[in-house]
């Protein structure tokens, strides 16, 4: 738990000085700036999930990539192979230090509309969605990171991977796209999965989708972490330190 603490600590660190911070207080000023001029409640009660979701999602694989890609070049895994610190708390500490800082920017976001716009806030639920959503797709950074040579290649990946599943998630939400094929099948995506729980947590009411959603994204983290990404984190280490 001591080390744990102390790899936690250092990456908010590393967050702070490899700017990460900083961009995330800038993001959540534009993502305040974007939303404070919208003066149509019920539009602006509808983009501010979608806001959140894409905050908490993938802001959080790019932050998590960066990160990675920092300590590629500066050759810090293959400094902590020789440690006695395990795969798990090196995984878990950046999830984690990932979460906190990322549930702050979030929450600034949702505190300031909160007295400016009034709007109606379930804080235990919101509180608890943005924690499981970013720390899913902080887990989802790693599998980027580990499939790319570089952040430019890295972020084409994640272009991709919004255009596939996070912009249709938007698009639904906003009732863009509608009928029973999208209700359904986007409800198995970890961006729709996630929406579903903000919006409960910005007081939608409870449904089934609620639920499914906070099942998809467990069922997700809990398997993709134990079956790939510690698997592929230690074949990664590995490599990086030229063994």
């Amino acid at each position: 738990m001591n080390r744990l603490l102390t790899l936690i600590k250092g990456e908010l660190q590393r967050l702070t000085k490899y700017n990460v911070t900083m961009v995330s207080m800038l993001v959540a000023i534009t993502w305040f700036l974007l939303l404070y001029f919208i003066d149509d409640l019920n539009f602006f009660q509808s983009m501010l999930p979608f806001i959140i979701m894409i905050d908490a999602s993938m802001m959080a694989v790019l932050y998590v990539g960066a990160i990675m890609f920092f300590e590629k070049t500066e050759s810090t895994i293959s400094t902590m192979l020789v440690t006695p610190t395990t795969d798990d708390e090196l995984i878990m500490s950046k999830v984690i230090a990932n979460v906190i800082h990322m549930l702050f920017s979030s929450m600034l976001i949702i505190v300031v509309f909160f007295f400016v716009k009034d709007i109606v806030v379930n804080w235990p639920i919101i509180i608890l969605s943005i924690i499981i959503s970013v720390a899913f797709h902080s887990l989802l950074g790693f599998v980027f990171s580990f499939h790319t040579k570089d952040f430019t290649s890295m972020l084409l990946g994640v272009m991709l991977y919004s255009f596939i599943l996070v912009i249709p998630s938007g698009l639904y939400y906003l009732n863009v796209i509608t009928g029973d094929f999208w209700k359904y099948a986007l409800l198995i995506t970890p961006s729709q999965a996630a929406i579903e729980m903000i919006a409960v947590g910005l007081g939608e009411a409870f449904s089934y989708r609620f639920f499914v959603g906070l099942a998809v994204l467990l069922i997700y983290g809990i398997f993709g972490y134990i079956y790939y990404i510690k698997p592929k984190f230690k074949a990664y280490a590995v490599k990086q330190s030229g063994v």
